[in-house]
């Protein structure tokens, strides 16, 4: 798989993160993931990622090379959730007891998280996306983080105890700085609260919960799967009744369906970044938020 230019810039922003000389060495599968890892670890931790981070990690095929980087980890963080499940076949085959499921170094940032879309079946999903047993987008509701980082801090103490206080001041700093924010961001969204979408793929339950937006059907079938022409009719025919605003697309989404129906309803197209490093402006974990309710903020502002 190429690296478009986005993707390039962002890779080398999180390497460039990363110290040469750090104590741990981080492996997470998201650059979500590997922001929370370097906000908790700083310099004690070296950190890199599987999925590149303008690619969508449920289609993802992982790469000669990434056995590699898991051979070496001291610590693994995932999704879970079956978003990553291809990550279960590469830690059996390193044979790294360290970052396998139950052990020391390996972190499920799903534990602990109050779950949307939950649902009786397994995890695994042989048609479409993973989003059998949950939804697994839970890193955009940035209230998550506090959950997630705690895992990781949890798992990098146990790799360094000595290093306790320092590794607990680095999460309570983050923590600190994504509550101020947080605040701003909801303040902001306070003007649009209640606003009704259609989004293209179902990622976004949980910054639509904390935000106070709705969004009322998808596009997609089902997460994966893409639409037939008679759902596309249902939804020409549904969205003036439902008073949609504007339709929600991912930058790696097919485009052609959200521009016919925004088109159709006379709505806006809004692209919103899924995850760090996935459009130019999300560079960082606080910066992805600044920019997705800014998108919404200025289409919501122009006249109809």
């Amino acid at each position: 798989m190429k690296l478009g230019p986005i993707a390039l810039a962002s890779a080398v922003l999180f390497v460039a993160a990363a110290p040469a000389a750090a104590d741990v060495r981080v492996v997470a599968t998201t650059s979500d993931l590997v922001q929370l890892a370097i906000a908790v670890g700083g310099s004690l931790v070296s950190v890199e990622t599987l999925v590149p981070p303008a690619s969508d990690a449920e289609a993802f095929e992982p790469r000669p090379g990434d056995l590699g980087k898991l051979k070496r980890a001291d610590l693994v963080v995932r999704i879970g959730l079956g978003y990553d499940g291809w990550l279960d076949k590469l830690l059996f085959e390193t044979g790294n007891a360290q970052v396998m499921r139950g052990a020391a170094g390996y972190v499920d940032g799903s534990v602990g998280i109050p779950l949307l879309d939950v649902r009786s079946q397994s995890i695994a999903n042989d048609d479409g996306h993973a989003h059998a047993a949950a939804n697994p987008h839970y890193w955009l509701d940035p209230q998550n983080a506090v959950t997630v980082s705690g895992g990781i801090a949890e798992a990098l103490i146990a790799c360094l105890p000595d290093e306790r206080d320092r590794i607990v001041a680095n999460r309570s700093k983050f923590v600190r700085e994504l509550k101020r924010r947080l605040a701003e961001w909801t303040e902001r969204a306070a003007a649009f609260a209640g606003a009704k979408f259609i989004a293209y793929h179902n990622s976004w339950p949980y910054f639509a919960r904390r935000f106070r937006l709705n969004v009322v059907d998808f596009i997609e079938l089902k997460p994966g799967v893409a639409p037939s022409a008679s759902h596309l009719a249902q939804l020409i025919s549904e969205g003036p009744k439902l008073q949609v605003r504007a339709i929600l697309h991912e930058p790696y989404e097919p485009g052609e369906s959200p521009q016919f129906l925004a088109q159709r309803l006379g709505v806006p197209v809004i692209t919103l970044a899924p995850s760090v490093g996935s459009m130019p402006g999300a560079d960082s974990y606080f910066a992805l938020f600044d920019l997705n309710l800014a998108a919404i903020a200025t289409a919501l502002a122009k006249p109809r």
